[in-house]
């Protein structure tokens, strides 16, 4: 495995794990994962980097004239992949704040807020007690603080690539590996 020899945190709550270059799982593969919770008892977070190339609008009609039409849709993870979960994000002076699991009305208030985000994501990525750890260990992921400009940078394939390389010049080379290893 690449890189510096990570320690295992004992929570990865509200850091960014990236995929693994060697990770092959496709509901994973490259891909950039924000985690909401994690203890004993398991973890649960977001693809940030799956867009959908569709709205909130265009999932329900009920969403097709409210406040939230424009909202992004994403592949949140494997699990539950039918479950809308909305999650935001507001830039301010203090830093930036994570919201996850938002109530509709909480999340029409954020979108008419100056530096504020808001996400769909269908479905979410959970780990089991232990199973999370066991990956960590494993070096299946790369966890990697918030980036100041994560709001800044497109949230598609691109997103893992530039986070990566972004933890050293040995990851930023593997990032760079093409996806089908034959095309190289």
């Amino acid at each position: 495995m690449a890189g510096r020899r990570q320690t295992t945190p004992a929570s990865v709550a509200g850091a960014l794990l990236l995929a693994h270059p060697a990770l092959r799982d496709d509901h994973f593969r490259r891909t950039v994962v924000l985690m909401s919770f994690h203890d004993a008892e398991g973890a649960r977070g977001l693809i940030l980097n799956r867009p959908l190339g569709r709205r909130l609008g265009e999932l329900k009609g009920e969403f097709a004239l409210g406040p939230l039409a424009a909202v992004p849709l994403y592949t949140g993870g494997p699990v539950e992949p039918g479950q809308l979960l909305l999650a935001g994000w507001q830039v301010g002076s203090d830093g930036v704040r994570l919201h996850f699991g938002l109530e509709l009305d909480r999340a029409a208030q954020l979108v008419a807020e100056e530096g504020a985000h808001v996400r769909g994501f269908l479905g979410y990525s959970g780990w089991s007690a232990g199973q999370l750890e066991g990956e960590l260990r494993g070096q299946s992921w790369v966890v990697a603080l918030l980036a100041e400009d994560l709001l800044a940078l497109p949230h598609d394939a691109s997103l893992w690539r530039t986070l990566l390389g972004r933890e050293g010049d040995e990851w930023r080379l593997l990032a760079g590996e093409p996806e089908d290893p034959e095309l190289n």
